[in-house]
């Protein structure tokens, strides 16, 4: 090869790798951009708080459940053609949501249109990835596409502060149609696989739907239901909370699920997904991984973000840029591994990247005390960063390469139902230990403390038993003087408030610390041999 086709082919490659990336960036952008704007969201489409969330959670539950029927279908009509679709549908359901008048749009736009184009286009990056570029390429191709999602889970609260400050809201979802249609545009770049006859298996479908469903629904609605015992005034079913019902319930749907696609492979019937392939101990491994890597993610940048917003009462714009350091070192880390050590030891690599997690966690423990200011993140961040960047620079060569490349789009489905999962679970989790702790410690802290009257203690207790909210000091303020509480008690309660904050934050940052050191144990399926190297392909077992 010429040096001139050399330069040509790495400029396509370059290309592709960039349009798959902006497809990634584009399907995670959502889950995060909106969140420090709904207050502002709601008032312009005369709705509250609830329904903003409301939307939000159903963008994840329509993503989540659709993905491995999504995968299917891209197998089905070509990857390509699949992530094609899935752009169209998104960018009518991005512009649906820019106009949006009323809620009931909003949900239209942004939660259902929105959701079925990212379960058709997210597993087919995975495949297109595989289809474009060559084993030993893949690392850093992976790498780049996932950092590319990390990051907008990183700057999607700087990008939706910006816009809806300076302009509206609206902006950031016409954007999101601009960035469609360019990247439609040079679509055809990207090198296809044939897709494969067959037909979707409908049962599976609708199994897979419903057990995914329960399961996402009733982790997203833990904080306000109650993960067992159900939260006063909160919904129960035979004395418990809903959640614990749904749960149970997903999970022998989706053992229904595997049972029925294993009944149709003996059958000699084409299932939705081949149950064999959750035998292959390095794809569960990756998986296994993705769903660990996103639970504590997700877990992390619901914490952070309110100990900058509400603790330290930063903008959503400075809340952002403090976030920063962590996307420029995932980034480096996601890019720089496979390209100065092509050869490095996956599992190594996934093991040095968990334990850099866990330092960044803990530097944020040790950092949670009354002197804390904005500062304290940077290093915590840039520790976070490199370990995500190192998880991102190996689990999808991983995952996909543990089977052939025409099970690519399979795996993609399976490795996005995973990253949702793991997401939703991280999120809730986090959650519920944070404001727990919040309600556990802001009422201890009151019923100690004697400048609080007697009269406020029995009242404030009372109020609080279902659950203290997680206000900044200006908040608190504010709503002790509606409330003509005098000033020497407001301020005994701001106090128990800050201190309390600190401990639920320490609590939660523990608990991401914990999973995250508990993810270890999963490593042994991370093979040690890199992809694409002489080893892998001289028949070595991956797992050795």
């Amino acid at each position: 090869m010429t040096r001139a086709q050399t330069s040509a082919t790495q400029a396509g490659s370059g290309l592709v790798l960039g349009v798959l990336a902006c497809g990634q960036f584009l399907m995670t952008l959502d889950s995060s951009v909106m969140n420090v704007s709904m207050a502002t969201v709601a008032a312009d489409v005369g709705t509250t708080i609830t329904g903003i969330q409301t939307a939000i959670t159903l963008y994840t539950l329509v993503m989540a459940t659709l993905m491995i029927t999504g995968s299917k279908v891209g197998s089905m009509i070509g990857r390509r053609r699949a992530f094609g679709l899935g752009l169209v549908i998104y960018g009518v359901g991005s512009f649906t949501t820019a106009i949006a008048p009323n809620l009931a749009v909003l949900l239209i736009g942004w939660s259902l249109l929105e959701g079925i184009g990212a379960a058709l286009i997210m597993p087919a990056i995975v495949a297109l990835v595989a289809s474009n570029f060559s084993a030993e390429k893949r690392p850093a191709a992976y790498g780049l596409v996932a950092a590319a999602g990390a990051m907008a889970v990183a700057v999607g609260p700087l990008i939706g502060g910006a816009v809806t400050t300076f302009a509206s809201w609206r902006y950031v979802f016409l954007g999101e149609v601009v960035l469609v249609v360019a990247i439609l545009l040079v679509l055809r770049k990207v090198a296809d696989v044939a897709p494969t006859k067959g037909h979707l298996d409908g049962v599976g479908s609708l199994l897979s739907v419903a057990g995914l469903g329960m399961i996402v629904f009733g982790v997203l609605r833990s904080s306000e239901w109650g993960w067992l015992q159900a939260k006063p005034q909160g919904p129960e079913i035979l004395g418990m909370s809903p959640v614990v019902w749904l749960l149970l319930g997903g999970m022998l749907v989706v053992y229904g699920f595997l049972r029925w696609e294993t009944w149709l492979v003996s059958v000699g019937k084409e299932p939705l997904v081949d149950p064999e392939m959750l035998r292959n101990r390095q794809l569960t491994g990756g998986l296994s991984m993705f769903f660990a890597q996103f639970l504590v993610q997700a877990g992390v940048f619901f914490a952070v973000p309110l100990f900058l917003s509400v603790v330290l009462e930063l903008s959503a714009l400075e809340t952002g840029v403090r976030i920063l350091p962590l996307s420029a070192a995932l980034v480096l880390a996601a890019i720089g591994i496979p390209k100065l050590r092509p050869t490095a030891n996956p599992r190594r690599v996934v093991r040095i990247g968990l334990l850099s997690m866990i330092v960044g966690i803990l530097l944020l423990v040790a950092g949670m005390d009354p002197g804390a200011n904005a500062a304290i993140v940077m290093v915590p961040m840039l520790f976070l960063g490199f370990g995500l960047g190192a998880l991102s620079s190996q689990l999808g060569a991983v995952t996909v390469s543990a089977l052939p490349d025409d099970k690519s789009a399979e795996v993609g489905g399976l490795q996005n139902t995973a990253t949702n999962l793991g997401a939703s679970l991280g999120t809730a989790l986090i959650g519920s230990v944070l404001i727990a702790t919040l309600t556990t410690s802001a009422i201890a802290g009151i019923e100690d403390n004697p400048a609080v009257p007697a009269a406020v203690q029995q009242q404030a207790t009372t109020n609080m038993v279902s659950g203290v909210p997680f206000l900044s000091t200006t908040q608190l303020q504010d709503s002790l003087a509606q409330a003509g509480v005098n000033e020497q008690t407001s301020a005994a309660i701001v106090d128990v408030n800050s201190e309390a904050r600190l401990e639920a934050l320490r609590v939660a940052f523990a608990v991401a610390a914990f999973l995250a050191v508990a993810a270890l144990f999963a490593t042994g399926r991370i093979p040690r041999i890199p992809v694409g190297s002489d080893d892998r392909t001289n028949g070595i077992p991956a797992s050795d």
